[in-house]
């Protein structure tokens, strides 16, 4: 019924391009048109605006002979002010991007390694885009952004690529348990040298607190005792550590005991070798 009329639609986002008798004549824009076609007039194709996103899968190689596969995401739309090269210059728009794209891309990564690659994508786009928009401009196409949205090498690469990644951080792994052990050792061995030094000291405190206390038994004993030696003053204190010691090791009932001499002529021996021991250490002071 448009045609009948001569009336022509142009929908949304869209542009229709108009013929006279065979020649470009007009670009018509969104809304109603009166095209006569009794006169020779008549619309010949549309032209979207909206933005066309074009993926393009690149294989390629590095510079350490490494196969990769690119995939590049192109997004371009026409311009209204250019529409009419964009409608009759290009036969085939999506082919003439992928063809820029598979020069740029094969002109860039072979100067690369695999990992500096990965490294510079954006740079990668950047180029793909600078010759894209260079070349699809005169054609009347804006190139909106472009991505390189995967690089993906060889299976057998990846995994060797992982493969060397686990077992560096194995090694990590490895470095730092090694020197975790390291430092509990180091501070184990400084708590027992710590434990042996106060121990130590409370064994020297403990001999000097009883040297001190016979000491002061033997003085106090032998001035309420008139006539009594210090000689008999250790032999009896001598006598009676003797007994407390056995009635202590009697009274356990799990004691592990180390069986001496215990008569009572053994006390007399234990005293005479303290007693010479005392005179041998003040005769060398």
């Amino acid at each position: 019924m448009g045609n009948l009329f001569c009336l022509v639609q142009v929908d949304q986002s869209t542009v229709a391009v108009k013929e006279n008798f065979g020649k470009f004549d007009d670009v018509l824009e969104p809304g109603c048109h009166c095209v006569p076609w009794i006169f020779g007039r008549r619309i010949v194709g549309h032209l979207t605006l909206r933005i066309q996103q074009l993926d393009v899968k690149c294989e390629t190689k590095t510079k350490d002979n490494v196969f990769v596969n690119v995939v590049a995401s192109i997004q371009y739309r026409a311009l209204v002010d250019k529409a009419s090269d964009a409608f009759y210059r290009l036969s085939n728009t999506k082919e003439q991007i992928q063809a820029y794209v598979f020069d740029v891309i094969r002109a860039s990564v072979p100067k690369l390694n695999l990992d500096d690659t990965f490294e510079q994508k954006n740079e990668i786009a950047k180029a793909v885009e600078k010759e894209l928009e260079k070349a699809m401009s005169a054609y009347g196409y804006e190139i909106v952004q472009t991505l390189i949205v995967d690089i993906e090498p060889d299976e057998r690469v990846k995994r060797a690529m992982n493969e060397i990644n686990a077992a560096a951080r194995l090694r990590m792994a490895a470095t730092e348990k090694a020197e975790a052990d390291k430092i509990l050792q180091i501070k184990r061995a400084e708590g027992e040298a710590e434990s042996k030094y106060l121990s130590g000291l409370g064994v020297a405190r403990q001999r000097q607190a009883i040297v001190d206390g016979l000491r002061d038994s033997v003085l106090g004993f032998a001035v309420n005792v008139p006539g009594t030696t210090a000689k008999d003053v250790m032999d009896m204190v001598l006598v009676t550590q003797y007994f407390d010691t056995m009635k202590e090791i009697g009274s356990a009932s799990k004691s592990s005991a180390v069986f001496i001499p215990h008569g009572p002529g053994a006390v007399r021996d234990v005293a005479t070798q303290i007693r010479d021991g005392l005179l041998q250490g003040n005769a060398a002071s």
